[in-house]
């Protein structure tokens, strides 16, 4: 179901092409990877409209982002809008949305302890999925 971008000043071609990968994407995916797949596919997509349209996205809360060691961001579409957190392989990619009720529950004890507010999370669990462990 690829939907409008809120912010963006419009729906090109290109952004619903980046969308449409992203929710028939499985895992965690770089703009670069994202950018190969498109341009494999035929789209005619710059890697920097490919940037900009998951900045947006990222932006409007419609897919999540996650960081790796070496800086790389990474993305994903996500099922659904409410707060969850991942478990990633390390092999393939392939992630499953979690839910963490006592992780969010310490997070919000550590902000009041401190005097935070508006605090915000991100967990990602990094493993080795079966199918792969099993190979």
């Amino acid at each position: 179901m690829t939907s409008v971008v809120p912010g963006a000043t419009r729906n090109t071609r290109q952004r619903a092409q980046v969308l449409g990968l992203l929710e028939a994407t499985d895992g965690f995916r770089s703009a670069q990877q994202l950018h190969a797949s498109l341009r494999d596919g035929g789209a005619q997509v710059g890697l920097t409209t490919v940037y900009r349209t998951l900045q947006l996205l990222a932006d409007a809360g419609e897919v999540d982002q996650m960081r790796l060691p070496d800086g790389e961001q990474l993305y994903r579409r996500c099922g659904g809008s409410r707060h969850h957190h991942h478990l990633v392989c390390r092999e393939c990619g392939r992630a499953i949305e979690v839910e963490g009720p006592a992780v969010e529950r310490w997070a919000q004890a550590q902000a009041v302890a401190h005097g935070f507010v508006d605090v915000d999370h991100t967990i990602e669990i990094v493993g080795t999925c079966a199918d792969c462990a099993a190979r």
